[in-house]
């Protein structure tokens, strides 16, 4: 009888103990929460692992323990009510977040209250909310970044009235800008898989010192999911799922991910597949332009000919679907606690995507096109990095990548009821390698590195006569002898905390580039020269003061420079910009550059209550755009059949640009909050008598969100805004798209907005119901620039499971 009792008490302490683990979790998606920082007085303090337990015995009796995490509201309860709610508690995730961990802005984490650069962070459980259809959409989700679209597949970002290859893009450490990043719009960006984002980090600003050549409006990079290590002794098993419809353009989407860890190895496997059908546009337009973005014709093969066919509903965009996979693969080694290995493999392609704007072109009453659309785009990425922690005279922390990537694109055009379809093939060897270091001594952080990289381009083109089946030479896009381009780098970054109020930021980067493109057939276009070569080098700089001086109050100052050397793209093309133009190579183009100037002002209210305001000038010089030009003396030549203007990509003497960005964040109450962005930016060439509009230039726009975040529910109502874009502010000879807007001489976008509706329910810990309405008040739109018309009223609905 003595050994059961003495059983019983064994059994009953131990259960006690195991009651005293506790967990804690998000409220709205019951996700644990890692790294929670758990305290009771001055040394009575634990942390979270990453499911979000941690053992609290020592706790007993406590009358206040604190729950603090920077992501959340912090929490305070005693001991004996945790006891009462069975030792799990949830906590509200913050509207805003000062002090997030950010690695873009020197590529090592740092607290983004220490770096003057704005910085704008979405992490995974925001990007799971945003539920977007591709990366290009997640970005202008963010409120601070416009998106422009010529087709459905595509999309492309403008950071401070800079687009595509004045922008750069990386992804886990390598970056995506590539020889061939043209000045006008890029649809690259879709080749990210958003599904398997574990945060975007948008730099705004130069970011030349850190990432060189091409990063004039800032750096958007994209750091994918890593495989879950286990910490016990245990295989762990992770599994996320998901499928999404919607009814704009009948998507229908399907993720799979499985992570399987030891102490030691993982391994990262995701696919996804999504297909997306025709997209239909809003039907509420104002009355003064009743018709505008109608399709009320489409192209279709009948026979040996082409016929036109009487659309019957104008507004589906017939023709401008298509299909995507995406695949990745992690292998992460972790050594020891000081070195990591991590190989990453990423692979995305897709089915033809039909360049929609194309093919409304119409020419003497009739199709121009009876075939335009983009090959599959492919991207293949693999990279090593190898991570190293180690206190030593050089460094504290160290991250090499190396990385190679093979790209694929093509676009293939027939002119209506014309036998001869053109196909223009490029392909890219891309070889990068980064050695980042970081050291801390005292007050003073050093981050210094070195950067090389090398492109290769291949450009082919051919005829294809679709009746017989027979194909002959055609004039390639870019130099058919080949073309190459590499850049080495060094630079260093320093910042030194003053004081408690005062932050010092500053940075210095040596950079040079170099080209070379050879032109051997002649044929099409009697090149006056066979090759063109360039080497550029450049000195950057920046420096950043930040000033805390109490009240919640945040100042801060930035000077910096940005550089750009011309590309394959730049100096090399020849295509067809808009009908009737074509542009030609301009050997002599030379590098352009930025210096730029800003100042923010950021106010906290008894930490609730946050709002900024960042307003920047930027002096542009030698800016490269397109404007008119001659060819062997002549301002027009036939190119494809067609008598064409001439236009070469020039240096401007002199732009500006300047803008400013506003944001309110407001946490009403532990369950309701509101979020709200706004930017303004104008750009102008100078030049007499008057200043010319540049282009790339967004109109206003912005996004206001209500929040409200539940027990198992989060929900927000929002409002998406664009001010109109006005005539005068039109670049006519740029990438503006006048043709496409209301007014195709002059060009004219009107100011529009949209109200939106998203809630989560989260059944349990395992299953998710999404269900989104966007544009509930079906309007029709076209965002400034873009060539296809925005979805009109759209339903979504996401299942997610994970285990």
């Amino acid at each position: 009888m003595k050994y059961l009792i003495l059983l019983c008490i064994g059994v009953f302490g131990s259960s006690i103990m195991a009651a005293q683990t506790l967990k804690i979790y998000d409220k709205t998606n019951l996700q644990p929460i890692a790294n929670v920082s758990i305290e009771a007085g001055e040394n009575l303090k634990v942390t979270t692992n990453t499911e979000g337990k941690a053992e609290i015995s020592a706790f007993k009796n406590a009358s206040e323990i604190w729950f603090i995490h920077p992501d959340y509201s912090v929490k305070m309860v005693s001991y004996e009510t945790l006891a009462s709610m069975n030792f799990q508690i949830g906590l509200s995730e913050n509207s805003f977040v000062l002090d997030e961990v950010i690695v873009s802005a020197n590529r090592f984490q740092e607290s983004q209250r220490d770096v003057a650069q704005p910085v704008q962070v979405l992490n995974a459980k925001k990007l799971s909310f945003l539920n977007q259809q591709t990366s290009a959409d997640v970005l202008q989700s963010s409120g601070n970044v416009f998106v422009q679209k010529s087709q459905m597949g595509g999309g492309s970002p403008v950071l401070r009235g800079f687009e595509t290859n004045k922008v750069l893009m990386v992804v886990d450490g390598v970056r995506m800008n590539n020889a061939i990043y043209r000045g006008g719009h890029l649809q690259n960006v879709i080749t990210l898989d958003n599904s398997m984002l574990d945060r975007l980090e948008v730099v705004f600003g130069p970011g030349s010192v850190v990432y060189g050549s091409d990063a004039l409006g800032g750096v958007m990079h994209f750091y994918s999911k890593n495989p879950s290590l286990s910490y016990t002794d245990s295989l762990r098993v992770k599994a996320n799922a998901f499928t999404r419809y919607a009814t704009a353009n009948s998507e229908k989407t399907g993720h799979v991910d499985v992570s399987l860890g030891t102490k030691k190895f993982g391994s990262l496997t995701s696919f996804t597949y999504s297909d997306f059908g025709d997209l239909r546009q809003g039907a509420f337009r104002n009355e003064l332009y009743d018709d505008y973005g109608k399709r009320t014709f489409y192209v279709e093969r009948q026979g040996n000919e082409d016929v036109v066919i009487e659309n019957n509903k104008p507004n589906v965009q017939r023709q401008s679907g298509y299909k995507q996979y995406d695949f990745l693969q992690k292998f992460l080694y972790k050594q020891s606690e000081n070195v990591s290995h991590t190989l990453n493999f990423q692979f995305s392609t897709s089915s033809d995507i039909p360049r929609y704007d194309r093919l409304t072109q119409v020419r003497d009453g009739l199709p121009r096109f009876a075939q335009w659309y983009y090959g599959p785009q492919k991207r293949l990425l693999g990279s090593y990095a190898l991570d190293l922690k180690a206190e030593n005279g050089f460094f504290d922390g160290a991250r090499f990548i190396l990385g190679y990537q093979n790209i694929e694109e093509s676009r293939n055009d027939r002119r209506f009821n014309n036998d001869n379809l053109n196909h223009r093939i490029e392909t890219l060897d891309i070889f990068t390698f980064n050695a980042d270091f970081e050291k801390r001594f005292g007050k003073n952080e050093i981050h210094y590195g070195l950067d090389a990289w090398l492109n290769d381009v291949a450009s082919e083109a051919n005829v294809e006569d679709i009746s017989t089946g027979t194909t002959s030479p055609l004039d390639t896009r870019y130099p058919d002898g080949g073309s190459k381009m590499k850049s080495f780098a060094a630079y260093i970054t320093h910042s030194y905390e003053i004081s408690d109020q005062w932050i010092l930021n500053d940075g210095l980067r040596l950079n040079t580039v170099s080209l070379e493109a050879k032109f051997d057939d002649k044929t099409f276009f009697p090149f006056p020269f066979d090759e063109v070569k360039q080497n550029n080098t450049a000195i950057n700089g920046n420096i950043g003061l930040i000033y805390m001086p109490g009240a919640d109050w945040r100042f801060t100052a930035i000077a910096s420079s940005g550089f750009r050397a011309p590309n394959v793209d730049d100096l090399s093309k020849v295509f067809e910009s808009a009908p009737g133009e074509v542009v030609v190579p301009n050997p002599d183009l030379k590098p352009e550059y930025t210096y730029n100037a800003e100042l923010g002002i950021s106010k906290s209210i008894e930490k609730t209550v946050h709002l900024g305001v960042t307003g920047f000038y930027t002096w542009y010089r030698d800016a490269i755009t397109t404007g008119p030009g001659t060819f062997n003396g002549q301002s027009t030549v036939i190119y494809d059949g067609e008598e064409s203007v001439v236009l070469t990509n020039v240096n401007a003497n002199k732009a500006y640009i300047y803008g400013i960005n506003g944001y309110l964040n407001a946490d009403i109450s532990p369950i309701f909050s509101i979020t709200n962005t706004i930017n303004y930016t104008f750009g102008r060439i100078q030049q007499d008598p008057i200043d010319y509009p540049l282009d790339h230039i967004p109109p206003v726009f912005g996004r206001t969100h209500f929040n409200l975040n539940m027990n198992k529910v989060k929900s927000s109502f929002f409002v998406v805004y664009n001010g109109p874009k006005k005539s005068k502010d039109y670049n006519l000879l740029g990438e503006d798209n006048e043709a496409y807007s209301l007014d195709p001489v002059n060009g004219y976008t009107p100011g529009w907005f949209t109200l939106n509706v998203s809630t989560a329910y989260q059944f349990n810990a395992n299953i998710q119901l999404q269900l989104q309405l966007d544009n509930i008040l079906d309007q029709n739109y076209r965002s400034f620039a873009s060539n296809i018309s925005a979805p009109g009223r759209n339903f979504l609905v996401t299942l997610r499971g994970s285990l």
